[in-house]
């Protein structure tokens, strides 16, 4: 049994996100479930051994099955990270909506280099945000056996998933809300992922990815730390004399994770290209998309470039999309920043109005 370590990344994402939320009623609780996926063949022609997928549910379907919503984890996050969107007062009202919060591959939940018996470690096989999407649609279809998804949305590495399902399953889902993601990454954030996988492939005791003891990655919180909001921001929430307080607990945060989930998801994020099926054509790509998108990027994002999503927007047909831009300097923690707004705007999507 390896042992995992503590790591930020997305994970200060979620409580800057799970804030917004404080004071209100706690979420109903949603014990973990699995859909037993069977060997899983990737796009790459690799195989997941024994694939699961973890996933948990909030609320009930209703008698037309037409209430289902589908949500992803992103970076780092897994499906119980999400619980607190759903509840009396938030986002998501699991009086209205069957919610689907999902363990995306290689979460560390559902089948991971971490917990792999068959494959375990960076034998585990190389997987695309698509094998995520694909994963997941027959969770929904063949698993719980709905003919029809309402809405699928996310956050972050979930948002790319989002642009994934619009693109790979236009008929199968009629709202998507992609929520700081990309459905094609610019050149700077697969330079920042690039470099926390070199981080990680270079620390002292990483042995490859077949390590049992943490290996000691300071560089690495570091970088996710810059990148996750603004200098703006942090200058102002972290004055001289709190920056060693705060520093200590960005170094020692509650989340645990693995290394090489952390890589693997990594290589996820990088080559995703909703485009690439369609010669590279962004416009054919958005062609063929039936469902309404709110698409919300944060204008002031270092860790997901917001123009992707953008141009995404901007090739949809009239009447079809709608952009929400989050301008405050919380970067890619927005969403938690501008919560309210963001939430108003998601219920007006789901109510069917613009």
């Amino acid at each position: 049994m390896r042992i995992r370590f503590r790591l930020p990344g997305m994970f200060l994402l979620g409580l800057a996100l799970a804030s917004s939320a404080a004071g209100q009623a706690a979420p109903a609780a949603a014990p973990q479930r699995w859909a037993r996926l069977g060997d899983f063949r990737l796009d790459n022609g690799a195989v997941i051994r024994d694939c699961r997928l973890g996933y948990r549910v909030a609320g009930k379907l209703n008698s037309a099955r037409s209430n289902a919503i589908l949500w992803p984890s992103w970076f780092t996050g897994t499906a119980g990270s999400l619980l607190n969107y759903a509840g009396p007062g938030r986002m998501l009202d699991p009086g209205k909506y069957f919610i689907i919060f999902v363990d995306a591959l290689g979460d560390g939940v559902s089948s991971s280099p971490s917990n792999s018996r068959l494959q375990p470690g960076l034998r585990f096989p190389r997987f695309s945000v698509r094998d995520m999407v694909r994963s997941e649609h027959r969770l929904a279809a063949q698993v719980l056996h709905l003919p029809h998804l309402l809405a699928v949305m996310g956050i972050s590495k979930g948002g790319m998933q989002s642009f994934q399902w619009a693109v790979s399953y236009p008929g199968y889902v009629s709202k998507i809300i992609p929520i700081v993601g990309s459905p094609r990454p610019a050149a700077y954030d697969r330079l920042l992922w690039r470099t926390g996988i070199e981080i990680i492939r270079h620390s002292r005791g990483f042995d490859r990815g077949a390590y049992r003891h943490p290996p000691p990655l300071p560089a690495l919180w570091d970088l996710t730390s810059l990148n996750l909001t603004t200098r703006s921001y942090r200058n102002r929430r972290t004055s001289l004399a709190a920056f060693p307080a705060w520093h200590r607990r960005i170094e020692h945060p509650a989340a645990p994770f693995d290394a090489d989930n952390w890589l693997r998801q990594a290589q996820a994020m990088m080559r995703l290209d909703v485009a690439r099926p369609y010669g590279d054509s962004m416009r054919r790509a958005v062609a063929r998309v039936r469902a309404r998108m709110l698409i919300v990027p944060s204008a002031r994002d270092h860790m997901v470039t917001p123009g992707p999503a953008e141009a995404f927007y901007r090739l949809l047909p009239a009447g079809q999309g709608r952009l929400l831009l989050l301008r405050s300097d919380c970067g890619h923690t927005a969403p938690g920043c501008e919560a309210a707004r963001l939430a108003a705007a998601v219920r007006r999507m789901l109510r069917g109005a613009h």
